[in-house]
Order: C-alpha cells, then sequence, then structure tokens
C-alpha cells in the first residue's frame, strides 16, 4: 500500500539554518512536501541550503503561504505540534499515534511546527484536527524545530509496515481544510446576519474561535460537510407564513 507522507508545515519560522535542517531530516525519513507560512526572514534564504546537507530539492520545492489555513487548504488531516503549556480543546496523541492515523486515511495530510521561539499560537492550533505531543524529561522539556520534525518523520518511516488501525480501516477519512472552511464561513455568515455575536469587546474572536473549535474536533468527511452545508442553506431560506419556502 502506498501512502503520500505528510506535508511539513513550518509556521513563521525564524532562522534559514533551522529551515535547511528541517529539510534534511525530512530527506532522512522520506519526507518532500515542505511548506512556509510567513517566513520571518522571507523565501528563499541563503542560510538554508548549508544547512540541508543535500537536501536542495525540498527546498527548491518550499510553497510559501499567508496563513496557516491556506497551507492547510488542500489537507484532510493535520495535526499540529505542542508542548500543552496552556489548555487547548484539542484531542491530544503522541507521535506514533499522530502517523498511524495519517497512514490510515489514505489522504493528504500534514504537520504543523510553530516558530522556533514561541511555538504555534492558539489560532495556529485551531486550525488543526488534534495536537500532537512529543513526551520529553520535565526537568528540560523544550525540542528544536529539526528535532521535532525528525521524531515525527521518524515515526512515519517506522510505520511503514505496519497495520491500519482497526478503528480507522473504513473511515473515509476527513473533508479537505478548503471544504471545512467554507462551511466555517457558511455558519459565520448566518451568525453575523443574525446578530449572533455580541458587541462586547473581544466577543466576536473568542466565538469564531469556539466555533472553528466545535467543527474542526469531528473530522468531518467530505460527505458529512456537504450534508452539513446543505442543512445552513436550507435552514437560510426565508420561510413564509405557513411555513412554506
Amino acid at each position: 500500500m502506498t501512502h503520500r507522507p505528510p506535508a511539513v508545515i513550518l509556521v513563521r519560522p525564524q532562522l534559514g539554518v533551522n529551515i535547511g535542517a528541517v529539510a534534511r531530516a525530512m530527506m532522512n525519513f522520506g519526507l518532500t512536501d515542505l511548506r512556509l507560512v510567513n517566513p520571518r526572514d522571507g523565501w528563499p534564504n541563503a542560510d538554508a541550503g548549508p544547512a540541508a546537507s543535500g537536501a536542495d530539492a525540498i527546498l527548491d520545492d518550499a510553497r510559501v503561504f499567508g496563513s496557516v489555513a491556506e497551507a492547510c487548504a488542500d489537507l484532510h488531516l493535520v495535526f499540529a505540534t505542542a508542548m500543552l503549556m496552556r489548555p487547548i480543546t484539542r484531542r491530544v496523541v503522541t507521535p506514533e499515534r499522530a502517523v498511524a492515523e495519517l497512514r490510515a486515511v489514505e489522504l493528504p495530510g500534514g504537520l504543523l511546527f510553530g516558530p522556533e521561539r514561541t511555538g504555534l499560537e492558539t489560532v495556529d492550533l485551531a486550525v488543526a484536527h488534534a495536537v500532537c505531543t512529543i513526551p520529553t524529561s520535565a526537568e528540560h522539556a523544550s525540542l528544536n524545530l529539526a528535532q521535532a520534525v525528525v521524531v515525527c518523520a521518524y515515526e512515519w518511516m517506522r510505520q511503514a509496515d505496519t497495520m491500519v488501525p482497526e478503528a480507522l480501516q473504513h473511515y473515509s477519512g476527513p473533508a479537505p481544510m478548503a471544504e471545512l472552511e467554507n462551511l466555517i464561513s457558511d455558519i459565520d455568515a448566518r451568525l453575523v446576519a443574525n446578530r449572533y455575536y455580541s458587541p462586547a469587546p473581544g466577543r466576536p474572536e473568542a466565538a469564531r474561535l469556539t466555533l472553528r473549535n466545535l467543527l474542526t474536533r469531528p473530522q468531518f468527511s467530505e460527505g458529512e460537510v456537504r450534508t452539513l452545508r446543505g442543512i445552513v442553506r436550507i435552514l437560510s431560506v426565508p420561510r413564509g407564513p405557513a411555513g412554506e419556502r
């Protein structure tokens, strides 16, 4: 069975040398799709090549995006890596489980990695279906960017010949993120039209984040997303006096 390796998405990476080290780690374990979201020093970056140690093809093919949502638009299953220093409304799994699920769905997937100094922000995590946390020592928990990618990339290669988890064998997989974004936009538009959002400061942003969490966490299939969008459209049509449309 052939599986497409997951995309590696670096969100606001700061140093070209770290991007190069990530490319090297990817090539070591058979990953090829590198995506950059708003790299701090722009792209291409002269410091990346020497650190890539021969993984120039990955750097040459790297794509730059203006947002996490754009970088994930064609992906069906996305895991965000994080140390979980703050509460989060997402399922939390190990790299082993994340890779098992990515292999099980047999659809394009991705792994999100945050900036070197701060990691992913809450709004970045909200785009992902689940969070992948790498177990580390409590005395020194932080990993550098390339180390985190190595752990996940190694797990991808290690599971090349393993069985698909039984619970996922008949699951068609989550819808592409672009379709989920359309569903979220549809519902958001209806909420705006019906004045759901409170004018209190910060309320719309918090409510929209909650909405995104509610709709992303279940990992709806493509058919389920279409059904939900159809329901939203039907409910948006004004009714007549006797319930006629």
